[in-house]
């Protein structure tokens, strides 16, 4: 059947399910080059003004999938599980948790990306550690994974490449927030993977890209029911991102803190979804009867950890990069912190340094900042609130105006309660 942009954009522009026809047609012509930027921009605003349903999303995602190449790890001796974030600030779960879960018995082929704005990325802040690589063929990953139990790398560019054209457009034109065209990027990279299971962690708060806990439930649900029809056991975790995770957010400062997790110590938020994220993972994968807790006590996470980053060129003992310069920012009065705002702090974190406007800017590797206290604790008028750290001293007055709204201290004895960390699941 002859196609053409036009009607597939009036299909949706008037309320109407786009035809699976359609759907691999549209997305095949988009990846050739014979639909227009501009018509699949108009596209993707109906989509995200009117909507798709459940068959109109596995299909969308089926044909990006299809777009492609797929990688399958059955010579693998153990099963394989995979976690995706939304996307946070101080997120450093994949870096303690990959090396933990390969540790407790499971493959972990986990693709990361870069950070874009406010929210930090995984291989940034790999790349602080001197040597190591992200960019890794398909042959070195499965050497990595098959030696070590865990690879940390870039997706190839031969993984759902209508994606890429796909989110560099949606990220010009004001339809990332887009429900159905959120999961299905997401996920045909995750399902084209080749991973056997999939655990979701769905932020919600300030700091993440779901404001509300029905937004972030709405994803988590698409991204799940996605899974499922690709036959790929997926869970979800709802997790809290009003308040950043741990108490560092920047490249350098985020490694040296998971490598604090896994010598058993750590931020008890961040040892938390590491170990419960752990458990969903190897619960998915069916590897019963391992302790992840004990992984992390025992040092076996640290020894896949070490491995791990050998494998990929980089060197575990050496020394990470440290910013030139610091600004520290005290307590201006005693009493509770009852609010240290996500969003300001990744805000001021980027602007510092640790993150990129655009994809080609640069990082500074030692950029980001420091947290001494989180909501709950009691400070003391004077005492160091947050370090701020930077090769630029020039950018520190930049970053304070993001500091400045960042954080609220009531009246000692404030009855304050904590958000959990981990909201809801989903399954």
């Amino acid at each position: 059947m002859a196609m053409d942009a036009i009607s597939v954009i009036r299909t949706k522009r008037d309320r109407g399910e786009l035809s699976d026809a359609q759907i691999d047609w549209v997305i095949d012509a988009y990846t050739r080059g014979e639909v227009a930027d501009y018509q699949m921009a108009a596209l993707n605003m109906a989509i995200l003004l009117n909507g798709m349903n459940r068959r109109e999303i596995a299909r969308w995602t089926a044909a990006m999938i299809a777009s492609g190449e797929r990688m399958e790890f059955s010579a693998l001796s153990r099963p394989t599980a995979d976690k995706h974030s939304t996307g946070g600030v101080g997120d450093k779960i994949t870096l303690p948790l990959a090396p933990l879960v390969a540790a407790c018995g499971a493959a972990v082929p986990q693709l990361s990306g870069r950070g874009l704005g406010h929210t930090g990325g995984t291989l940034d802040k790999l790349e602080s550690i001197p040597g190591w690589r992200a960019l890794l063929s398909n042959e070195e990953m499965l050497h990595v994974l098959d030696t070590t139990g865990a690879v940390i790398c870039a997706a190839g560019d031969g993984l759902a490449p209508a994606d890429k054209k796909l989110y560099a457009l949606r990220d010009v034109t004001g339809t990332v927030e887009a429900i159905p065209l959120i999961a299905s990027s997401i996920m045909s990279k995750k399902i084209a993977e080749g991973t056997g299971s999939l655990v979701l962690d769905v932020k919600v708060g300030s700091g993440a890209f779901m404001k509300t806990i029905e937004d972030a439930r709405e994803l988590a649900s698409t991204m799940v029911g996605l899974g499922t029809d690709h036959g790929v056991k997926t869970v979800a975790l709802l997790t809290d991102m009003s308040t950043p995770l741990g108490l560092t957010a920047g490249n350098a400062l985020e490694v040296r803190e998971s490598v604090e997790v896994l010598a058993g110590g750590g931020p008890a938020d961040v040892v938390e979804l590491t170990v419960a994220l752990a458990r969903e993972m190897l619960d998915a994968a069916g590897v019963k009867d391992a302790d992840p807790a004990k992984a992390l006590a025992d040092g076996s996470a640290m020894d896949v950890w070490r491995r791990m980053i050998a494998a990929q060129g980089g060197d575990p003992d050496a020394q990470l990069p440290t910013a030139r310069e610091r600004h520290v920012v005290t307590a201006p009065s005693s009493g509770v912190l009852t609010r240290l705002d996500a969003y300001d702090i990744g805000v001021a974190a980027w602007r510092l340094g640790a993150g990129r406007a655009r994809k080609e800017d640069p990082v500074q590797a030692g950029a980001g900042i420091e947290m001494h206290a989180k909501p709950g604790d009691t400070v003391t008028a004077g005492q160091p609130l947050l370090t701020l750290h930077t090769d630029t001293p020039e950018r520190f007055e930049y970053a304070l105006e993001s500091v400045d709204g960042s954080y609220d201290i009531a009246p000692t004895g404030t009855d304050f309660k904590a958000t959990p960390v981990v909201l809801e699941r989903i399954a």
